[in-house]
């Protein structure tokens, strides 16, 4: 089954963008996965197609709207993709980690808003049950940029996308610790040598060796990772 990824936004000519390159765009030509595009403004009200207003109570920014919002949802991703989880990228949201990128590609796709101005009203999150999910803390200008992260880490784990499963598992977060370094030719670069026990041919000392560099990145960049009890040297 083809996984799918819908997306409902005020820019459909930004995609497939990125998308659409390197192993993810042939993975969209085989139809590993589809791309549904909705525009937004097609909902939008009066001879510009408005779909924001000011917010109650004040404030800096506008918001979109939620009859124009909720109608646009009920007459894309609910009436063509009502099997696909709805997503609202936001700062506000859950963070978004490996363990959700793996969940998410295990279903049959997702379904995405994506937001722009100061967001959205609530009133649509709570009435569509939408999935908040942060991309960092940080703020972007839309959601577009986050998707193109949000969807990338998804699809890669698509099998037949990457290709090789092996580099999968031994990615950057697996077992709550980051990647180990590495190398490839020249063995020396600008005086620098490849470590020697990556030369050696011990299958059990190059992986012990990886998992005490990957403990090493982790404690010094993430240290938070390392809060699982299951995380040992």
């Amino acid at each position: 089954m083809t996984w799918k990824a819908n997306i409902l936004t005020l820019y459909p000519d930004i995609y497939p963008g990125y998308l659409g390159y390197s192993l993810l765009g042939k993975a969209l030509e085989k139809k590993i996965w589809e791309l549904n595009i909705y525009n937004l403004r097609d909902f939008g009200e009066g001879k510009h197609k408005t779909v924001d207003d000011k917010p109650f109570g004040g404030g800096a920014g506008m918001i979109i709207k939620p009859d124009i919002l909720g109608d646009a949802i009920a007459e894309t991703l609910i009436k063509n993709h009502d099997q696909q989880k709805l997503v609202y990228l936001s700062p506000k949201g859950k963070p978004f980690k490996q363990v959700d990128a793996e969940k998410f590609s295990q279903s049959n796709g997702v379904s995405i808003l994506c937001g722009h101005f100061e967001g959205i009203d609530q009133r649509v999150i709570d009435i569509y049950e939408v999935e908040e999910i942060s991309m960092g803390d940080y703020v972007l200008t839309g959601g577009e940029v986050a998707s193109f992260a949000f969807l990338d880490a998804i699809i890669r784990l698509l099998p037949g996308v990457l290709g090789n499963e092996i580099s999968i598992k031994d990615e950057s977060f697996s077992d709550n610790l980051l990647e180990y370094p590495q190398y490839t030719k020249p063995q020396e670069y600008k005086n620098i040598k490849v470590p020697d026990v990556l030369l050696s041919g011990n299958h059990e000392k190059i992986a012990e060796w990886r998992r005490e560099k990957s403990i090493e990145i982790t404690e010094k960049n993430r240290p938070d990772l390392l809060k699982d009890k299951n995380t040992k040297k």
